[in-house]
């Protein structure tokens, strides 16, 4: 049976719920959840988004430069043959270069094959597409900042994906 979890990321566009694939990739799993449980992600905002490409978040700096780990500084890149940046949703850690991970985050707006094996897939939204779709319609400035903020108020973690 397949152990995962699920996370509501309740934002101020509404909720997104993303199933956490901690069978997978248990490092980058615990990472993302262990965050999420120690509030790391309440208030912050998504400081990048580029429509058609992916929305990224998860700064506790919200500036776009910081965001450690659980263990503190980086981890190494977690990968698994099955998880690829393959379909709208896919959820990954993004990095400066190889085993850079710490706690931001991207949702992809559609598949991006070539960012497979460079980040860290960890979920997949499961619900909330219609969110993610106004999110993505956001104008943004320079550095594709949104003009308005795209916040993350708190998370929500579920213990079975499928629970309501």
């Amino acid at each position: 049976t397949k152990q995962n979890m699920a996370v509501t990321l309740v934002t101020n566009y509404g909720k997104i719920k993303i199933e956490v694939f901690c069978d997978l990739v248990p490092k980058a799993s615990f990472n993302f959840l262990a965050l999420a449980a120690s509030d790391t992600y309440n208030g912050t905002l998504f400081h990048r988004n580029i429509r058609g490409f992916m929305i990224q978040g998860g700064d506790p700096s919200n500036t776009g430069k910081g965001g450690e780990s659980i263990h503190g500084g980086t981890m190494i890149d977690e990968f698994h043959g099955d998880l690829r940046h393959e379909k709208r949703g896919i959820v990954s850690f993004a990095n400066n270069g190889p085993d850079t991970v710490g706690s931001q985050f991207f949702i992809i707006y559609s598949a991006q094959p070539h960012l497979n094996n460079q980040y860290t897939v960890f979920g997949q939204v499961i619900d909330g597409f219609d969110v993610l779709d106004a999110m993505e319609k956001v104008p943004v400035g320079k550095k594709n900042r949104p003009l308005v903020d795209i916040r993350i108020d708190n998370v929500i973690i579920h213990a079975n994906p499928l629970a309501k």
